[in-house]
């Protein structure tokens, strides 16, 4: 597991890395990831690194770690961003980590941000890995999203092919994609910042569907507000973990409490709105005090074992100094 602290909105600190070796019961004490810190880069910014997910890759043994660069300016994060893009670092069994790396991406519509940060892969069994992006050039402020398959060797990870491009120009546009297999098909769950969220298929996670957003099978539509959702594809069916307006957090900055999880219909791609259930509840008190709430919509999902799923999230406390606990959820399969 990788986690780091945060002292202000998106101020995020050094990179840490921790490790279960009894189904989490207990964890090694978090050490520094020594290549994902913070340094100076002139004119008063320094370069961070943030929203970084490790992933083992069975074909080559190690752990895939890739985030994103961030920039900060007088203690906060800095508007505007200088150019932001992909970087990753290797681990081995023991801990040992790799320099820091940037993904190579050179593309005339994602020369101001191309980013995957919180986002689910894919391992395919050649040992290539479909990656979800989002990126945006300097002519306009949304960004769109896509998928890339890249080839990895255990030490470089290399671009080999772009799908087709989904966009909804609304603000940032579309935001923080994931990518899930089921059943054959590849799903997309992506951020966006109209109110909704979406998803999109493909049979080869490369040749995407338009854009359709989230809505249960009564033909409600999902009320969100620009948060990632992340997928659980299990033997049980697949399944949805997002946060949405419900009747209780209307005030929450951005809904961010409580997290959900719903069974997906993966032919009308809508959520069984009989299965949801409450992964981490409301805590506080969202009518009078919503600012006291602990926001919880950045968050992961890993399946473990066939019964069993984990949601992990960093709680987020900004009125108490963005203090805050970090949670695991076991999820376990009927």
């Amino acid at each position: 597991m990788t986690m780091q602290s945060i002292s202000g909105s998106d101020y995020f600190g050094h990179v840490h890395w921790t490790r279960t070796d009894d189904n989490g019961q207990t964890w090694t004490d978090p050490e520094r990831i020594a290549a994902l810190g913070r340094h100076d880069v002139g004119g008063g910014y320094s370069e961070g690194v943030c929203d970084v997910v490790p992933q083992f890759h069975p074909k080559t043994g190690v752990v895939l770690a890739i985030g994103h660069n961030v920039y900060y300016s007088k203690g906060r994060l800095a508007r505007p961003q200088r150019e932001r893009f992909p970087v990753f670092v290797v681990g081995d069994t023991k801990g040992r980590w790799s320099k820091r790396k940037r993904l190579q991406w050179d593309h005339a519509g994602a020369d101001r941000i191309y980013t995957c940060g919180c986002a689910e892969r894919l391992i395919l069994d050649n040992g290539d890995i479909l990656i979800p992006i989002s990126f945006g050039g300097k002519s306009h402020e949304d960004r769109a999203v896509t998928s890339m398959r890249c080839s990895f060797d255990g030490e470089d990870l290399r671009v080999l092919e772009i799908g087709n491009k989904l966009r909804l120009p609304v603000r940032r546009g579309l935001l923080e994609p994931s990518l899930t297999l089921f059943d054959g098909s590849v799903h997309m769950t992506i951020r966006a910042e109209d109110g909704r969220g979406y998803s999109s298929t493909s049979r080869d996670g490369l040749t995407w569907s338009p854009i359709r957003p989230w809505r249960f099978d009564d033909g409600e539509m999902l009320v969100m507000s620009t948060t990632q959702q992340h997928w659980l594809a299990t033997d049980a069916g697949l399944f949805l973990v997002y946060t949405r307006k419900d009747a209780t957090n209307g005030k929450v900055m951005r809904y961010r409490a409580p997290i959900y999880i719903a069974a997906v219909d993966p032919t009308s791609m809508s959520l069984i709105r009989s299965t949801e259930r409450v992964v981490f509840a409301l805590q506080g008190d969202p009518e009078d005090a919503p600012k006291d709430v602990a926001r919880m919509g950045n968050f992961h999902t890993l399946p473990i074992t066939k019964d069993e799923s984990w949601v992990t999230v960093g709680e987020a406390r900004p009125t108490d100094r963005w203090q805050g606990d970090l949670l695991l959820a076991r999820v376990r399969w009927d």
